[in-house]
C-alpha cells in the first residue's frame, strides 16, 4: 500500500530524517513513535506530500508521490492532533467545507458525509454546531474530514491526545474499523498502552533513524520478558547505577537526573535493589515494578522517555 525507501530530509546541518525505510500494508494500523525532535514529524509530513525529500521515494499503490502528484495525493488522508473544524458550523457543514476541498460533488459529498458519521457515531449530532460538542466528540468529527474523501492510507497524529477514556475507546474501535475496511493507517501517539494494543507492527524512531521495527513481541525480545524496576527521586541515577552495579542482578535501562530503570529476571529483585539503594543511603519518592511493555522497550532503545 505504502513503500519508504530511503527517505532522508536536511535543514541546513540538521539532518532530520536519515534513509529510514519500512512499508505499511492495506488494513495494517502502523505505529510511528519517538521523542520529540525524532523526526517523525518531518517524515509524516514528506509521506503526505508535504515536504519534498532530499532522497529516497515514497510508493502509494506502486506510483511514486512527487510534488506534482495531485490526484496520488487523493490518497492520502491526514487527522491531525489539533482539530481543524470552524466551532460555529454544524459538523455536516463542516464536512461540506473539507469535502469541496477534496473536489467531491454534491451527491457524492453528501453520501460521503452520512457515511462519516455513521462511521463516527454523530449522525444524530449531525445539525448541531461543532462549538457546543464535547472534546472526544470534536475529535471524531475532526477524524470524519480526514477519511471523507475515501484515502487509501491515513496518517493519524495522536488523535486521542486531550481525550477521556471513554472517548478513547470510542476513537480507537473507528481505527480499528478503518483497518478493517482495507486502510492502511499509520498512527502516533504519546500513549505507549495504547500503541501497544493497537498497533499490528511499531516503528521506533529517533534521531531521525528507526532504531526498531516489528510487532511488540518482537520488539520485545530485544529487551527480554522480564521485570523492570523504576526508581525515581532526588539522586543522580547514572552515579546510583555504578554503585549498584554489583549489588543486584539487573540491567541498566535508563539513568538521569531523578531517575533509574533497571531490567530484572525476576521480580524477586525489588527487594535486593531496595536493599542495595538503602544500602548506599538513597531513598526512592517513587518506585514500581512491571513486566516488560512497549515503554520499556521506547527507553531501551531510545535511552529517553517519550515526552523528552
Amino acid at each position: 500500500m505504502i513503500e519508504v525507501k530511503g527517505l532522508s530530509k536536511r535543514f541546513g546541518d540538521i539532518h532530520a530524517v536519515r534513509e529510514i525505510s519500512f512499508s505499511v500494508e492495506k488494513g495494517e494500523i502502523f505505529g510511528f513513535l519517538g521523542p520529540n525532535g525524532a523526526g517523525k514529524t518531518t517524515s509524516i509530513h514528506m509521506m503526505c506530500g508535504l515536504l519534498t525529500p532530499d532522497s529516497g521515494s515514497i510508493i502509494i499503490n506502486g506510483e511514486e508521490l512527487r510534488p506534482g502528484s495531485t490526484e496520488l495525493r487523493r490518497q492520502i488522508g491526514f487527522v491531525p492532533q489539533e482539530t481543524a473544524l470552524y466551532p460555529e458550523l454544524s459538523a455536516t457543514e463542516n464536512l461540506r467545507f473539507w469535502g469541496g476541498l477534496y473536489g467531491l460533488k454534491k451527491d457524492e459529498l453528501d453520501r460521503k458525509i452520512e457515511e462519516v458519521l455513521q462511521l463516527v457515531e454523530l449522525s444524530n449530532r449531525a445539525k448541531d454546531k461543532v462549538g457546543t460538542y464535547s472534546g472526544g466528540m470534536q475529535k471524531r468529527v475532526n477524524l470524519a474530514a480526514g477519511v471523507l474523501h475515501n484515502p487509501d492510507v491515513v496518517f493519524m497524529d495522536e488523535p486521542t491526545a486531550g481525550v477521556d477514556p471513554q472517548g478513547r475507546f470510542a476513537i480507537l474501535n473507528i481505527i480499528r474499523e478503518l483497518a478493517a475496511k482495507g486502510k492502511a493507517i499509520i498512527y502516533t501517539t504519546h500513549y505507549m498502552d495504547e500503541a501497544q494494543k493497537l498497533c499490528d507492527r511499531i516503528a521506533i524512531m529517533d534521531f531521525g533513524e528507526i532504531l526498531g521495527i516489528g510487532n511488540f513481541e518482537t520488539l520485545r525480545d530485544e529487551v527480554g520478558k522480564g521485570f523492570q524496576i523504576f526508581a525515581r527521586g532526588d539522586f543522580d541515577g547514572a552515579k546510583l547505577a555504578h554503585q549498584l552495579k554489583n549489588d543486584f542482578e539487573g540491567e541498566v535501562l535508563h539513568s538521569g537526573r531523578g531517575l533509574l530503570a533497571v531490567v530484572v529476571a525476576d521480580a524477586t529483585e525489588l527487594g535486593r535493589f531496595v536493599a542495595a539503594m538503602k544500602g548506599h543511603g538513597v531513598n526512592a519518592d517513587d518506585l514500581k515494578i512491571k513486566e516488560t511493555d512497549l515503554e520499556t522497550v521506547f527507553l531501551k532503545l531510545t535511552g529517553r522517555e517519550l515526552r523528552d
